[in-house]
């Protein structure tokens, strides 16, 4: 193998598995550290920089840190990533004079976003200091969109989205709410030298069964039922309900229907409990508010009386596998299963709707009618026009969102400025020794067995009492110290000096988890199983380094490493430090990008 490159940024970035993963790849150790020294002002606006609503994400966010978390490689649970951000957003006091201030100068070009959801308020985000004038457009009366017409707020409450999105707001973009854009052409007609489509996926998928249309009135969309709830059309459901689905929008309407008067609420899931959709913490909370889900059961029929739903049909299955471990549900052959209900709330998935753009304006549609998007630059076949958020690739979630609008935002400043919107600007990056003393780093390295702490929840009834009312209480500062500590601080790296290495096996012998080896070099399948410890998951790199005075290479698996520093206390030459390092994703607003 040849020497690694640890100059390429995306070498440690991906090192640090949990900013990796996340999607617009906040700097999570980095805002731990903060939190367990108590800055909470500045953890906060480490996350704002990154994924622009950590008050919410922390309450919301999929997570898909957490699944990477070095330490849920040597612990069953990883750290609370996602509730330490939350922290920060809690405890940050008042950060307003730490935003960016609305530009005093407009630099000539206008945009106009259709949403205001979570992608277009990020692009406004990005756009609107450097001078841009963003013209919001939204059908319902306040910004936030599916943030705030889908999450229930006992989940998030008002009060968050109103302050992060307010942020964005006072930037100054033109915001037409209650003003719903019915024609793109006629958009794109007004002017505007870009267009960004960040509308989500509007439309719940139905469910065409017999008895559907008959029983119509008691049957509802999942998606349409919590937007009502939200605004408070709808406050009340009937005793006994069935939800149909298993991703998380079944779960917030089960639990929301516990608070409006179900007491014999129930969903009912055509697959396998561990493959539903839904996050597992979800499941989790559904199943302690007392609501069973039910597995391997297809909707077959609406039951009704003269149009009076009373009851629902249902088809048991099971899972087979092929020889390639495709699965397949197959009929079990036993009688269908039947349950009483007064409503259902049918929670099956969601689909893009574009009625509103038209076919003839350059914008291509791909067979599955969604827009041709680039998954770079987020531009459509029509120049001007990008899209980002569930409106590009169908639906993710906030953090995915968040993204898009980082990026299209880029595009779109580059397509105003005449550059190439191909030409991504790179990141910023630092790498800096947090070497103290002989013994000391200016960080805390200690490796220890620590379970993650449970975050305290409000009592169940007093929850299922108040639509409003919070259910996650969020961790203390304590709490938050504690579970804090518990990060391996992986942007602290090791970086090796060969021409400094005497060979003396030193690291080798101290270090914790064996990722350390002295070999004769090879090709990297065939080295991989030389190493102290066979390096089994080829997703994570070998450092490798140059020949050494006996011509052996020193071969450290990237995978399993603590970064506890040991090998760099215990080097007797300095060829081991630990050097911390921080990569800043590029945004429209930086000065790498073109102006």
């Amino acid at each position: 193998m040849l020497p690694t490159d640890i100059s390429n940024p995306n070498y440690f970035h991906k090192v640090v598995d949990c900013q990796w993963a996340c999607p617009a790849h906040t700097p999570v150790p980095e805002y731990i550290r903060m939190i367990a020294a108590e800055r909470y002002a500045d953890a906060y606006m480490v996350n704002w920089n990154s994924n622009v609503f950590p008050g919410i994400l922390g309450r919301t966010c999929d997570r898909p840190c957490e699944p990477a978390c070095r330490r849920g490689r040597v612990e069953e649970e990883p750290v609370a990533i996602c509730r330490l951000k939350r922290v920060a957003a809690d405890y940050k006091g008042d950060v307003s004079g730490r935003m960016p201030a609305p530009p005093t100068e407009r630099n000539g070009k206008r945009i106009a976003l259709v949403g205001a959801g979570p992608a277009s308020m990020t692009v406004v985000r990005d756009l609107a200091p450097l001078g841009y004038e963003c013209v919001v457009y939204d059908g319902e009366s306040r910004a936030g969109g599916m943030i705030r017409s889908q999450i229930p707020k006992f989940r998030l409450p008002e009060e968050v989205i109103d302050e992060e999105v307010g942020y964005i707001t006072a930037l100054g973009p033109e915001m037409r709410l209650g003003q719903r854009v019915d024609s793109l052409k006629a958009l794109l007609d007004e002017g505007y030298d870009a267009v960004f489509v960040g509308s989500g996926a509007p439309k719940g998928r139905d469910l065409n069964i017999p008895g559907r249309q008959e029983a119509a009135a008691n049957i509802h969309i999942g998606i349409d039922w919590l937007a009502n709830v939200s605004f408070g059309h709808v406050k009340t459901i009937g005793r006994r309900v069935i939800v149909l689905g298993g991703g998380n929008t079944a779960m917030d309407c089960c639990r929301s229907s516990r608070r409006l008067g179900g007491d014999d609420v129930k969903v009912i899931v055509r697959s396998g409990f561990e493959e539903m959709k839904a996050s597992p913490w979800e499941k989790e909370d559904a199943l302690h508010e007392d609501i069973p889900i039910l597995n391997y059961l297809v909707p077959k029929e609406f039951k009704h009386h003269n149009g009076q739903l009373y009851g629902m049909t249902f088809e048991k299955v099971k899972a087979e596998y092929d020889a390639r471990g495709r699965r397949k549900l197959v009929p079990t052959g036993e009688p269908d299963a039947f349950f009483e209900c007064d409503d259902v709330l049918v929670a099956v998935g969601q689909e893009n709707a574009f009625p509103w753009i038209e076919r003839d304006i350059g914008l291509q549609f791909n067979e599955w009618t969604m827009p041709v998007v680039d998954e770079t630059t987020f531009q459509s076949t029509n120049p001007r026009v990008f899209f980002g958020g569930d409106s590009a690739f169908g639906p993710k979630n906030i953090i995915w969102a968040v993204a898009h609008g980082h990026q299209a935002a880029i595009s779109i400043h580059q397509f105003c400025q005449g550059a190439d919107v191909a030409d991504r600007p790179p990141p910023m990056v630092t790498l800096a020794s947090q070497k103290m003393g002989i013994h000391e780093w200016s960080y805390d390295n200690g490796i220890s067995l620590d379970l993650r702490f449970k975050v305290p929840h409000r009592d169940k009834l007093a929850a299922l009492n108040d639509i409003r009312a919070e259910v996650e209480l969020g961790f203390d500062p304590v709490l938050a110290y504690a579970e804090a500590e518990r990060c391996l601080n992986c942007d602290v790296q090791t970086v090796f000096t060969d021409k400094l290495c005497i060979e003396c096996d030193a690291c080798v012998d101290i270090c914790p988890v064996d990722c350390l080896t002295f070999t004769a070099n090879g090709e990297e399948a065939e080295l991989r199983t030389r190493l102290s410890a066979p390096a089994r998951n080829p997703d994570q790199a070998l450092y490798v380094s140059g020949a050494l005075k006996t011509g052996r290479i020193m071969a450290k698996d990237e995978d399993v490493c603590l970064h506890c520093g040991l090998c760099a206390e215990r080097c007797p030459t300095g060829a081991w430090d630990m050097q911390r390092f921080l990569i800043d994703v590029a945004q429209a607003g930086n000065a790498c990008c073109s102006k």
